[in-house]
């Protein structure tokens, strides 16, 4: 689940297949489930789950699937999921935070650790590196909502503190208690927007060689393959000649 390709691991992903797909609908499903059950199973009355839902239509979750990930938290027997954010770093001090949903403490504790432990990392304690990062609202919107400017115009008059535009689309960004109003307001002006959702966006990137990346890929990856984590974010860029040898 991962975000802005910025600050995220989506080109390296391009030949994953469907059991990872699948996986990811499991996560989203779970975090639906949650969402509906801390709050109203309502979008328009729960701002978390409405960005659950989101971000599940992004990755086109089926409509009945959502539908039974919400109905699923107002059973008796449904699981009780804990909020847990890891902290830690890979190979040459890249800071990396993981968030994970859990039913176990200890048993993801314990996995994760492993994790960065076998990639030459080492977890750290929580706010070891997220002084590191902007805890932020994102909304994302294709190429074809605009120019960059216009785009940028609309962000601004929506309440957002900043816009980019990049090969792969706009972003914008804003303070975290504004995201549902700025998305709001951006929806009226540009339409739908593709995701919207609460990002650690790094206040600087290390660009990496290729033997880091190796080792920084095969960490998020196991991260990301594990149940219990819902995102993974990094501070570390890869160069594009270097991708190409990924």
């Amino acid at each position: 689940m991962s975000g802005h390709s910025k600050w995220s691991t989506i080109k390296h992903k391009k030949g994953k297949t469907d059991a990872l797909r699948s996986k990811v609908f499991s996560k989203l499903s779970k975090e639906i489930t949650v969402a509906a059950k801390m709050g109203m199973p309502d979008v328009d009355m729960n701002p978390r789950l409405r960005l659950a839902v989101k971000a599940a239509k992004a990755q086109s979750m089926p409509k009945d699937v959502i539908d039974r990930a919400i109905k699923k938290s107002q059973m008796g027997d449904a699981a009780d999921y804990h909020d847990i954010r890891y902290e830690g770093y890979g190979v040459n001090g890249i800071a990396i935070i993981c968030e994970a949903l859990t039913d176990n403490l200890n048993r993801t504790a314990s996995n994760v650790r492993s994790y960065f432990t076998k990639c030459g990392g080492n977890l750290g304690q929580t706010g070891s590196v997220s002084h590191s990062f902007d805890r932020v609202g994102e909304i994302s919107y294709p190429l074809s909502a605009g120019s960059a400017d216009d785009v940028m115009m609309a962000a601004l008059e929506a309440g957002a503190d900043d816009a980019e535009t990049d090969e792969d689309g706009h972003w914008i960004y804003c303070q975290i208690e504004d995201l549902p109003t700025v998305s709001d307001a951006l929806e009226k002006a540009l339409g739908e927007s593709t995701e919207s959702k609460l990002i650690w966006k790094p206040q600087t990137l290390t660009v990496v060689d290729l033997e880091t990346a190796q080792k920084l890929l095969r960490l998020v990856d196991m991260l990301e393959e594990d149940d219990d984590v819902q995102s993974v974010v990094h501070n570390f860029d890869i160069p594009e000649d270097v991708a190409a040898l990924l």
